[in-house]
């Protein structure tokens, strides 16, 4: 047992000098079988639906060696990597309200884990596919709740994930852009507020604010549960109306250091929105185009994991090799700029924010928003 002033966990923000973090693996992923949640993300003329199962051998091996590298250059810079445990995640699961054909993978942790201070939380996860990934950090949180005597390990409330989660509206594969973009101006997304729902990744952490955005995986609901779990903190509903697949925030809205945001330009915050920003003089720039026409093969995110990247400090930020013109802008911004081979990974779930999770950053909670 580790001394009881042992801290392990402790991160405010996106930006503070990391220490230690998780990093996932591609081992045994699954193209995630058709479901409620699934069917809404992916596009109609997507060649991914209707596919499901495991990823090709070849491609999960080039995803690890991309996984393998990044944890390498992060040691070089004196980081600390945990990893996790991956099962078999080609296996149907059940619970008394659904079975779905299999699940997902151990990629993406920042899906997953939700750090806030001395504390990490389980989010819900709103695919029935994804509902038992938390069981490849499990032996990572035990570890820690031993060793870290302040360390608080929490899960938030298990959702059933019945039909009442999600609109039928959704259910339709000719919806089209024109009406999904009307949707997103209503707030009218897959997910109802039948009970709290949200993925970490959609959970923007600012010091004493938290920014959360609604939308596909995350519901108004989850964040009224959010604010009440953490009363000290102040809890703000972000949308972004020009994405019609609103799911998770890290290509879309990304802080690199107090006072400075990157946006994507196809989907900007909403105006009613910003003026809290504005209010605390904080700069909202719209992000440098993408390297890449399309995303990799059987890859369901967007081409603006261009700016998916990893801030390490205030000045030193991860970006994807082959992104260079999102590089270039944040070297014009003062950054130091490590490039990191990460294309091979997207297919897996997302770029190199959404392949790790915090879980020491040097510093404290600060109010960067006094003018609310």
């Amino acid at each position: 047992m580790a001394d009881n002033n042992n801290v392990i966990v402790n991160s405010w923000n996106e930006w503070d000098p990391l220490k230690h973090v998780v990093v996932g693996r591609a081992d045994f992923s699954c193209i995630a079988a058709s479901e409620p949640a699934l069917d809404a993300k992916v596009p109609e003329d997507s060649e991914m639906r209707g596919m499901y199962g495991p990823r090709p051998l070849a491609t999960v091996e080039a995803a690890n060696a991309q996984l393998d590298n990044y944890v390498a250059i992060l040691e070089k810079r004196g980081i600390k990597v945990s990893r996790p445990t991956a099962i078999q995640w080609n296996r149907s699961v059940a619970t008394p309200d659904w079975s779905v054909e299999s699940m997902f993978g151990c990629m993406p942790p920042r899906d997953v884990l939700l750090t806030v201070g001395r504390e990490i939380v389980e989010a819900t996860m709103s695919y029935r596919c994804r509902w038992f990934e938390y069981l490849a950090y499990r032996p990572l949180l035990n570890e820690w709740f031993n060793e870290d005597k302040g360390f608080r390990w929490e899960a938030a409330p298990k959702p059933r994930l019945t039909d009442a989660d999600y609109r039928p509206d959704y259910l339709s594969d000719k919806i089209g852009i024109e009406q999904r973009l009307k949707w997103m101006q209503e707030r009218y997304y897959v997910t109802t507020e039948e009970e709290p729902l949200f993925d970490a990744a959609d959970v923007c952490r600012m010091g004493k604010d938290l920014f959360v955005q609604h939308g596909f995986t995350t519901n108004l609901k989850a964040m009224d549960w959010l604010q009440r779990h953490y009363p000290d903190h102040r809890v703000h509903a972000v949308n972004f109306p020009g994405d019609p697949y609103p799911i998770h925030i890290d290509a879309t809205f990304v802080p690199v250091r107090p006072g400075l945001i990157i946006n994507n330009p196809n989907r900007k915050l909403n105006p009613e929105q910003k003026k809290l920003f504005t209010d605390n003089d904080w700069e909202i720039v719209e992000a440098a185009q993408p390297a890449h026409k399309t995303p990799p093969p059987l890859c369901y995110s967007s081409v603006w994991l261009s700016q998916n990247f990893l801030v390490l400090d205030p000045k030193t930020v991860c970006v994807e090799a082959s992104e260079l013109a999102q590089q270039e802008q944040l070297s014009n911004f003062g950054f130091e700029v490590i490039p990191v081979p990460f294309r091979d990974a997207y297919a897996f779930g997302g770029g190199l924010h959404c392949a790790t999770a915090d879980v020491y950053r040097e510093g404290k909670c600060e109010d960067y928003f006094s003018k609310q």
